[in-house]
């Protein structure tokens, strides 16, 4: 049998033309009408005016943060319960990040304890200069105390939305929160243009210095002259081709990974000690990854018995994300709570959850679980 993969990229059917479109026109280099028109149709999807597209999700934090004025030794408060690419761009400006724990019901930062780590740090008189929120396996944080709370002291909020495009919080889009917000096309991502990200937000002003940043920081002169560090941080339009395919199929790729989570639960749910990721009642995820989670007392054997069991059989699967706090890179930081994240991460499994993935392997991935559970139960 092939491999099956955690979250593979899924073509539509018309990136192919697209792209030929780009090679027919020489439009090859890092601009051109798809980029344009993805920066169009993105923002228009999320529902905000503004879209700058960039090389990477990563890129698009580097410069959300250059732009929010942050530098070195500031304080930037991000999620703990995360992959390391928003904790990297934090320190990528000089700044130190610090980790706020998640809460249980929905595995997003937790509302309650950013407010108290701001009330304290207000009463010290050392306030963060931003708060990084990310959007956890296609599920929106809760944006309304967060947003709340940003606003009383007057800290800009930025949301990674890299792993959530197609989700809402309260009838929005993921991404339309905060001063800006970031996406990511990587190859496992809702979407993919093999790589690349987007940045989009309600003020041009920050797509414009984006864009400006991301060229190298060009001046306008009929001579190359730069007055600012800029980067090769822009979008190829070849990849934007793709993007615009994948995107007019986002609401299937939605709908498909949904349904993958309905089969896992109606064909897992039953069984003892292994519990999933929970939708939050304020909006829709994207299920973009299922995730479930392992009490090995109750289910017989652990989440890694599992994992050992379905890469055993060519499946992939992996452990949620090691919390920021617990990695070494980040040894040292500031943490606020980390219990929630720390058990999420000792107990959680994300199964196979591409929008391609057959019935048949589903199925292969049900028929294992099961396989170890029972043989826990006889051992």
């Amino acid at each position: 049998m092939t491999r099956v993969y955690l979250s593979p990229p899924h073509m539509g059917g018309e990136e192919l033309r697209l792209v030929e479109e780009a090679f027919e026109t020489n439009w090859i280099a890092p601009l051109g009408p798809h980029v344009d028109a993805f920066e169009q149709e993105m923002a228009l999807k999320i529902g905000v005016p503004h879209a700058c597209a960039l090389s990477s999700g990563t890129a698009g934090l580097h410069l959300a943060l250059l732009m929010l004025g942050i530098g070195r030794d500031d304080e930037v408060v991000t999620s703990t319960l995360t992959f390391s690419a928003t904790a990297n761009a934090i320190t990528y400006v000089g700044a130190q990040p610090v980790f706020v724990d998640c809460h249980a019901s929905t595995w997003n930062m937790d509302p309650e304890l950013l407010a108290e780590y701001l009330e304290r740090r207000a009463g010290q008189g050392k306030l963060p200069k931003a708060v990084a929120v990310v959007d956890l396996y296609g599920q929106c944080a809760d944006y309304g105390p967060l947003q709340a709370t940003c606003a009383r002291y007057a800290i800009p909020l930025l949301e990674d939305a890299a792993e959530s495009l197609g989700a809402t919080y309260q009838g929005r889009s993921a991404g339309s929160f905060g001063e800006m917000a970031v996406f990511s096309f990587n190859g496992n991502k809702m979407i993919t243009t093999a790589g690349g990200g987007m940045l989009v937000s309600h003020n041009k002003t920050y797509t414009d210095r984006a864009r400006f940043l991301a060229t190298q920081a060009r001046d306008p002169a009929p001579h190359y002259q730069h007055s600012t560090i800029g980067y090769n941080y822009r979008l190829s339009n070849v990849l934007a081709a793709i993007g615009r395919g994948q995107l007019r199929v986002l609401d299937e790729r939605v709908a498909a990974r949904r349904a993958n989570f309905s089969f896992y639960q109606s064909a897992l749910g039953d069984l003892p000690g292994l519990t999933f990721m929970p939708e939050a009642p304020y909006g829709m995820s994207t299920r973009w990854l299922t995730c479930i989670l392992i009490d090995p007392a109750a289910f017989g054997a652990s989440r890694e018995d599992i994992r050992l069991a379905l890469e055993k059989q060519d499946i992939e699967s992996r452990p949620v994300w090691k919390p920021m706090h617990l990695q070494p890179v980040f040894q040292g930081c500031a943490t606020v709570g980390g219990d929630v994240a720390a058990s999420l991460f000792e107990s959680g499994l994300c199964l196979p959850s591409g929008s391609s993935l057959s019935l048949s392997d589903k199925q292969r991935v049900v028929s294992i679980i099961h396989e170890v559970h029972d043989a826990a139960r006889r051992g």
